[in-house]
């Protein structure tokens, strides 16, 4: 994995009136009609990439699953979700319109149930198998919809080494189409981030949200 040695973070410039549509926060999928499986993400760090990019001039559209904290900035407009299909359509739709940048920060469902419950499962067995199938890959889509978008995907796993970075960064570039991918995880230190390019050229590596906020947005910057 090769490093940059451009520095990327002395940039000066905007992201005035760039559009960029960002999604984040956790999907659900229903087991029956009250239960569902979600996973444990905050939607934090797409609600500070969104803040940093309106501060930076741009226009800006997330899509927040159903998490504790929500956006609450008037000058960015939420489209709420809390389903993995809800999502899936509220992409469909926002893609039909121009935007210059997609950053699919959202923790997707990667599995649902093979069958759903139509009525609450009676909390009287003594034990319950379900059986799970994948889900639809939704960053797969983004390109075909909006080619000339600047994608950033996500990938995040419980730990990461330059060699298991470079690899499932690979998948998100061939499927995905990514432009850029960001993989991280939390480590011993706390959050941890490498980003890379197309070809697995390591453009950053931070510790913290914040951090790594502000070096996409100058990233963004920088490439728009």
């Amino acid at each position: 994995m090769k490093k940059n040695r451009t520095s990327i973070l002395h940039r000066p410039s905007s992201l005035l009136n760039k559009r960029i549509l960002i999604t984040c926060g956790p999907t659900w999928v229903a087991i029956d009609d009250v239960r569902v499986l979600s996973n444990r993400s905050t939607g934090e760090l797409g609600r500070i990439v969104a803040r940093k990019c309106k501060a930076a001039g741009a226009q800006v559209t997330v899509l927040e699953g159903p998490v504790a904290e929500p956006l609450k900035d008037r000058s960015i407009k939420v489209l709420k979700f809390s389903f993995f299909e809800e999502l899936a359509a509220l992409l469909n739709k926002e893609l039909k319109q121009r935007y210059d940048v997609v950053i699919h920060a959202a923790a997707v469902s990667d599995f649902q149930p093979e069958q759903r419950f139509a009525r609450k499962i009676s909390s009287d067995k003594k034990r319950l198998t379900l059986s799970f199938v994948r889900t639809p890959k939704l960053i797969n889509r983004i390109k075909k919809m909006r080619p000339k978008a600047l994608l950033i995907g996500f990938k995040l796993e419980s730990d990461f080494d330059h060699v298991s970075v470079v690899k499932e960064a690979q998948k998100l570039f061939s499927a995905g189409r990514c432009d850029l991918v960001v993989a991280n995880f939390f480590g011993t230190s706390g959050y941890e981030a490498f980003i890379l390019d197309k070809k697995c050229t390591l453009l950053g590596k931070v510790k913290g949200k914040h951090e790594l906020a502000g070096v996409l947005v100058n990233i963004l910057k920088q490439k728009l």
